[in-house]
């Protein structure tokens, strides 16, 4: 006859399961960076957590246009002085990343765009201002990922107008969390996940079963609208809650501008984007979320491997053809 387990040994066993679980917490590039992962080894588990910790800082002091020392900073500074016979050499890791931002503008037909910030800096979200229209209406031309030319081989690059200025918060923070991925697996690590604000992506499983990855409710980002299992894939929202403010005609001013207007997108709360790397998602959900509920989601349908959901300002959702609405 099988005999009982006891309360201590129950507890001795419990602990063991979790003492296999280790998490991390930081804050960088603007946003709460999250890490969890399975490693019985707790030595191994802490390098890998100072692994995803070294690589957001190195995104961060690379790509980030708050630093003045940053590749980013120094591409806006330089590249619009470059020409085509004295280009601006650049490292292959700035190079690959304006390589992969023009292919996903080149995929949505502009929807994303990463000179969107030639008039986007101009919007403060805290202190409630934007371009007056003048000033609008005199940039919006510039906003034109074509005027960033790219020799991707010889990592050399130009503005072909003085008035560009690019900003990679659109896919920088899921390059990110891709390049950390990378690390855990380079060290072993076979159950995890990373997450950077509206980006993450899960490798294996979480107690033997499917991560499950919220979507935030667009109106209250503190409760979670959906729930998504997954297995070895990542996930990505771009929403009009993140940055925003409310003018004195009662419109949400928010960050994710329409590159065609230079102002702030359409009729949509979050478009929320899965796929295999985070790396991928993060574009396509901005371009998702500019594009619209029609076309957006006719863009997902037509890549293998992807499926979107879209959350409208009316609380509408819609979903890919490839997701199946959850259930209750």
């Amino acid at each position: 006859m099988p005999q009982r387990l006891g309360p201590l040994l129950l507890l001795v066993l419990s602990l063991s399961v979790q003492a296999e679980w280790h998490s991390g917490q930081w804050d960088i590039m603007g946003t709460r960076i999250d890490a969890n992962l399975w490693q019985p080894d707790p030595t191994l588990a802490r390098e890998a957590l100072a692994a995803v910790a070294a690589e957001m800082h190195w995104v961060d002091h690379q790509f980030s246009p708050y630093r003045d020392d940053s590749q980013l900073s120094r591409l806006n500074r330089e590249a619009s002085r470059a020409s085509v016979d004295a280009p601006l050499n650049i490292s292959p890791e700035l190079s690959e990343l304006l390589a992969r931002a023009a292919h996903y503008s080149e995929l949505t037909d502009g929807a994303f765009d990463i000179t969107f910030a030639s008039v986007g800096r101009l919007y403060d979200y805290r202190a409630g201002e934007r371009p007056d229209p003048d000033t609008l209406a005199a940039l919006r031309d510039a906003i034109d990922y074509r005027l960033i030319r790219l020799d991707v081989e010889r990592h050399e690059v130009y503005y072909a107008d003085a008035r560009v200025y690019a900003d990679l918060g659109g896919i920088a923070k899921g390059y990110a969390v891709q390049r950390a991925m990378d690390a855990l697996r380079s060290l072993g690590i076979e159950h995890a996940s990373v997450s950077a604000g509206g980006d993450s992506q899960v490798i294996g499983e979480r107690h033997d079963r499917p991560w499950v990855v919220g979507i935030k409710n667009p109106r209250d980002p503190e409760s979670i609208a959906i729930r998504l299992p997954l297995t070895d894939a990542a996930i990505s929202t771009s929403g009009d809650y993140e940055r925003y403010f409310i003018d004195a005609d009662g419109e949400r001013i928010h960050h994710i501008l329409n590159p065609d207007t230079g102002t702030p997108a359409g009729d949509i709360a979050s478009a929320t984007v899965i796929g295999p790397s985070a790396y991928d998602t993060d574009p396509l959900s901005t371009a998702v979320f500019i594009m619209g509920v029609d076309a957006g989601l006719a863009l997902i349908n037509r890549l293998p491997d992807f499926d979107a959901v879209v959350i409208t300002r009316s609380g509408q959702v819609f979903y890919s053809d490839g997701l199946m609405p959850p259930e209750d």
